[in-house]
C-alpha cells in the first residue's frame, strides 16, 4: 500500500497505448472491492471477475496485461496466473522508503478507514519483504511516474 501500483499501472497503460502495443491494464483490488452478504470471499470473487475480464480481452485480440496487486504470498500469485492462464509472467515490486508509503496512503484514504489503512502499510511491506515474489524491483520514490514506468516495462521486456 502506498508504493504506488495503481498510479504506475496507468502510466505504464499510457506508455503502451502510445506505442501501439495492445493490452489491459487492471487493477485487481478494485475487482474485490465489495462487502459481500454471503459466505463467498471478496478475493473468490476478484478472481472471478478477472477471469471474466481476461475472457472479454481476449475476445478483442488482447494477449498483454498489466495487473496490479500486491502478492502476499506463492498461492495469492497462482490464483492470480490461473483466471488469465498466464505462461510467461513477471512480478515488479514497487518500493519505497515507509514513511513514504504511510503518507501516501493518509492523503489517499481520508475515510473512516484511514487508520487501518495507514497501520496495515508496515504490515503488508513486512509480508512483501518475507515473501519474495517479485522478479525485480522498481523504486517510487522522488521520480516521475513515467520514469517509474518506463524501467518497470523495460525490466518485464515490454518495451
Amino acid at each position: 500500500m502506498g508504493a504506488g501500483k495503481t498510479t504506475v499501472l496507468a502510466e505504464a497503460s499510457d506508455i503502451l497505448a502510445r506505442r501501439q502495443i495492445p493490452h489491459a491494464a487492471i487493477d485487481l483490488d478494485a475487482l474485490g472491492l465489495a462487502h459481500l452478504p454471503s459466505a463467498a470471499g471478496r478475493d473468490e470473487v476478484m478472481y472471478l471477475n478477472l477471469q471474466s475480464l481476461y475472457k472479454n480481452y481476449i475476445s478483442h485480440g488482447v494477449r498483454r496485461f498489466l495487473l496490479a496487486r500486491a502478492m502476499e504470498n506463492h498461492t495469492e500469485l497462482e490464483f492470480c496466473r490461473g483466471p488469465i492462464s498466464a505462461t510467461n509472467t513477471v512480478v515488479c515490486r514497487l518500493t519505497a522508503n515507509l514513511e513514504t508509503m504511510q503518507h501516501r496512503v493518509k492523503m489517499r484514504e481520508s475515510g473512516v478507514s484511514q487508520q487501518e489503512y495507514v497501520a496495515r502499510v508496515a504490515t503488508l511491506n513486512a509480508i512483501l519483504d518475507r515473501a519474495r515474489l517479485e522478479d525485480f524491483t522498481v523504486t517510487s520514490e522522488n521520480r516521475s511516474v513515467t520514469e517509474i514506468a518506463h524501467e518497470m516495462l523495460v525490466k518485464a521486456g515490454w518495451i
